[in-house]
């Protein structure tokens, strides 16, 4: 009995033992999973308060350094310039301007070009990185592009100075012509022709001083304050009657087609002088004895129906490269036959802020040798056009907009010619 009770006594204390000791064992597990974690110190509790939600509303691309260069936060745009990569800051001079604002606490900024992610055309991207200290031991990191700024501050420097030469090469020729003049005052003969090219020279001067308050305007003025609805047959009459002299002394036949009955919506004088300009393109890059077309139809489109017109001309052609620039302001295509014909290469700058201010666009297909067509899409004036649509409920028919390209195939982009137009002949060879 007394062994028995020995035993029993002993196997009591073993279970009070390994009782005791599961007890401790599980409550320093407890207090081992409370500690905070070194990545955990890193992510939540590193970043002051407030300081995640002020990131997230800049603008600028920002990245937080710890103390071992890791990046604690890094906003998404930050991510898409290529700054952070693989929990890396990846470029040396920020990652060396954060490294010497942790040591001395200065704020340092700088400006750097970066390779664009994605090319490899040797783009480079602008950017304007400032950094600063963020408590004791992170570091912030704000990044701004600032290749858009640039390059608008390229158009405006280039612009600036294209005007400056335009406006020198009439001034100095009107200068010499002058001096010319008094020279052979003598010469009647002479003072005539010196006379007539000084006419050319200050109606060069006169046009592009004309479209420069055309294209300031277009750009500044909001068309649509005095919009109203605008016959496109009485652009296109507009249009040709403004390059009629220069058609007739070239024997280009104009024609026209589909432009009755449809509306656009918009100033009047803005739209007359945007397709006014492609016309007179057309008529002074084709050559002699050739045809320019001018076509209008209704096509659909999200938003409300547009109205397209499409000036196509059997001319020289525009190479690829150069349709990628002709809209820009003061390019030419040939600097030499542009001057000939008395071009400022503002004409088509112009098209394009009138088309974009009235919500529409203006678009080019050109082959060399074979022609070039503008396409000038406008939006329609509704109201206008709903009326003509009760107006013409009980006419069986009305003469459709026919092309010869199948434009729901693959030809939709290129240039179509009317069939159902009635040709206006050019005006009589002027001696």
């Amino acid at each position: 009995m007394n062994v028995n009770a020995a035993i029993a006594a002993l196997a009591a204390v073993a279970g009070l033992c390994t009782g005791v000791i599961a007890m401790l064992a599980f409550r320093w597990s407890e207090r081992e999973q409370a500690k905070p974690t070194r990545s955990s110190l890193h992510t939540e509790a590193a970043l002051p308060p407030g300081v995640d939600t002020v990131l997230s509303v800049l603008r600028s691309s920002a990245v937080v350094l710890d103390e071992a260069d890791a990046v604690v936060k890094a906003s998404s745009a930050a991510y898409a310039l290529g700054l952070v990569r693989g929990g890396k800051l990846a470029v040396e001079p920020m990652l060396q301007m954060a490294r010497d604002t942790r040591r001395d606490g200065e704020i340092r900024q700088i400006e750097l070009d970066l390779p664009r992610r994605g090319t490899g055309r040797g783009e480079a991207l602008a950017v304007s990185a400032r950094v600063a200290p963020l408590g004791s031991r992170l570091v912030l990191l704000l990044v701004e592009d600032l290749t858009e700024a640039r390059r608008i501050e390229a158009v405006r420097r280039d612009f600036v100075a294209n005007v400056s030469h335009e406006l020198k090469t009439p001034v100095g020729a009107l200068s010499l012509l002058s001096e010319a003049v008094m020279d052979a005052s003598d010469d009647p003969e002479a003072v005539t022709r010196f006379a007539g090219r000084m006419q050319v020279e200050a109606t060069r001067l006169t046009s592009l001083v004309q479209e420069l308050i055309d294209l300031s305007r277009v750009q500044n003025d909001d068309p649509l304050e005095d919009a109203e609805p605008v016959r496109v047959d009485e652009l296109v009459a507009e249009a040709i009657d403004r390059c009629r002299h220069q058609a007739g002394t070239k024997q280009i036949t104009m024609a026209t087609g589909g432009t009755a009955d449809l509306h656009v919506w918009g100033n009047r004088g803005q739209l007359a002088a945007a397709l006014g300009n492609l016309v007179e393109n057309a008529v002074n890059y084709s050559p002699a004895r050739t045809r320019v077309g001018i076509a209008a139809r209704r096509i659909p489109a999200t938003g409300g129906d547009q109205i397209e017109l499409a000036v196509t001309d059997q001319g020289i052609g525009i190479s690829e490269k150069d349709r990628e620039r002709i809209f820009e302001r003061f390019y030419r295509v040939d600097p030499a036959r542009s001057r000939q014909t008395g071009g400022t290469g503002l004409g088509l700058a112009i098209v394009k802020h009138v088309a974009a201010s009235h919500g529409g666009e203006v678009t080019v297909w050109s082959a060399e040798g074979q022609g070039s067509t503008f396409t000038l899409r406008l939006p329609e004036a509704g109201s206008v056009r709903d009326r003509d649509r009760d107006r013409d409920r009980d006419r069986s028919s009305r003469e459709p907009y026919e092309t010869n390209a199948d434009l729901d195939g693959e030809d939709q982009d290129r240039p179509y010619e009317t069939n159902s137009c009635e040709p206006l002949s050019a005006p009589e060879v002027l001696p």
